[in-house]
């Protein structure tokens, strides 16, 4: 249970103080030197003239090979604090950059800011930043549905899954799942190039993620406006999303608000043919995103306060 404790330590940090531009520009960040670390073996394994078969595990063995030194970083770290109530509070700082609880919040609410404004194009350039569509193709609806979507889904895999393996195991739990997590952002991709290479990595990603995904859609479930909606919504279509499991979220969230999300959209000029999720239901508007934000808080909230009990009741 004190891991809980760490884990409320680390939300807490991260509330408060984000991950600061100037720690970013001397440090970087964990993510972007896990990052560096896949694409290296990304360019070194993953060869086009080799067969389907090799490829395919040369990338097993490149995910197997992040995850178990992610694994043991974070062990190792673990052993040398001191135990107590020093620890907790150590684990939690160290784990405070693996928590993106702010800049989720932060990147959304950026989105809604100038489209509640109605400046359409400073909207589009903020959505940019958090979603893979092409902006220029999205209309007030289409951007309010992408912030929305994007909300929805990183809240499970940017705050509650690595806060839920935190907890469980600790810092070796957190960047073990930070690891996995990153690698199916990275490579874990149906393309051409990553295919057979990313095919571990995408399939490890959806485990670590099915728990996390079906809590985080029933804390929306609780804390939506229209809560019957939204339990009918994610237990109805969550199952029809592309993914096995950012549908439980992004199906909570729609039905919670009453609005349609996901269904067709442009990539790289290309028209993907997603299904609706609450497809009878109006599209959402710039005030959507805002309420959207406010079941996250709520939600988020809730996290830390279930996690405080087990650590200090």
């Amino acid at each position: 249970m004190g891991f809980a404790g760490a884990m409320v330590v680390a939300m807490a940090v991260d509330a408060l103080l984000g991950w600061p531009a100037w720690l970013f520009a001397r440090i970087g960040h964990p993510v972007t030197w896990l990052g560096g670390l896949i694409a290296a073996i990304d360019n070194a394994w993953n060869r086009a003239s080799e067969p389907p078969a090799l490829r395919r595990a040369a990338g097993i063995a490149g995910a197997l090979a992040v995850i178990a030194l992610s694994v043991a970083v974070g062990w190792a770290l673990q052993s040398l604090l001191p135990s107590g109530w020093v620890q907790i509070v150590l684990i939690g700082i160290l784990a405070w950059p693996l928590v993106a609880l702010r800049s989720l919040h932060d990147h959304v609410a950026a989105v809604a800011t100038p489209l509640l404004a109605g400046d359409v194009a400073a909207a589009r350039d903020a959505v940019s930043r958090i979603v893979g569509r092409d902006p220029a193709s999205l209309d007030d609806a289409g951007i309010a549905r992408a912030a929305i979507e994007s909300l929805a889904e990183n809240a499970s895999d940017g705050i509650v899954a690595p806060v839920f393996w935190g907890a469980l195991f600790g810092l070796p739990g957190i960047l073990g799942y930070k690891a996995i997590n990153t690698l199916d952002s990275m490579i874990g991709h149906r393309s051409e190039r990553h295919e057979a290479f990313g095919w571990a990595a995408a399939r490890i990603d959806d485990v670590a993620n099915f728990i996390p995904a079906r809590l985080t859609g029933f804390l929306f479930v609780l804390l939506a406006p229209q809560r019957s909606e939204a339990l009918a919504c994610m237990t109805c279509d969550a199952r029809r999303h592309r993914s096995p499991n950012a549908g439980w979220p992004e199906a909570a969230m729609a039905g919670g608000l009453g609005v349609r999300l996901s269904g067709p959209r442009i990539y790289h000029g290309s028209i993907t043919n997603e299904p609706w999720l609450n497809e009878g239901a109006r599209d959402p508007r710039a005030a959507d995103i805002t309420e959207a934000l406010t079941v996250y808080r709520r939600a988020m909230l809730l996290v830390a306060g279930v996690l405080a009990i087990l650590a200090f009741a």
